[in-house]
């Protein structure tokens, strides 16, 4: 599995680490992880393995947004290279997620 989940119940928070590439191949583990059930009070993404992004990643995090509840929780986006924050902050993601 390209997606490591770890749930902290004391925070209410969910960290997941993704594998090299973020795209449609983590799909289904990402719905699992964070979209299958009730929302967590916040999340944490690491990118820090990340080397490659498509457009349904950005999809998903969209959807977890959603799922979460939009301003009502904390997504924050961390590790990610200096091409990936560019790609995020081309698509406008700074202005809805905390970019680490």
């Amino acid at each position: 599995m390209s997606l490591t989940v770890h749930h902290d119940p004391d925070l209410d928070c969910v960290t997941l680490q993704l594998g090299e590439r973020f795209d449609f191949t983590v799909h289904r583990d990402f719905h699992d992880a964070c979209l299958g059930g009730r929302a967590a009070r916040s999340y944490v993404i690491d990118l820090g393995e990340v080397s490659s992004m498509d457009s349904s990643a950005l999809g998903m995090l969209l959807l977890l947004r959603e799922h979460a509840g939009a301003d009502r929780s904390e997504i924050r986006i961390v590790n990610a290279d200096t091409s990936l924050r560019g790609t995020l902050r081309v698509a406008g993601f700074d202005k809805l997620f905390v970019l680490h």
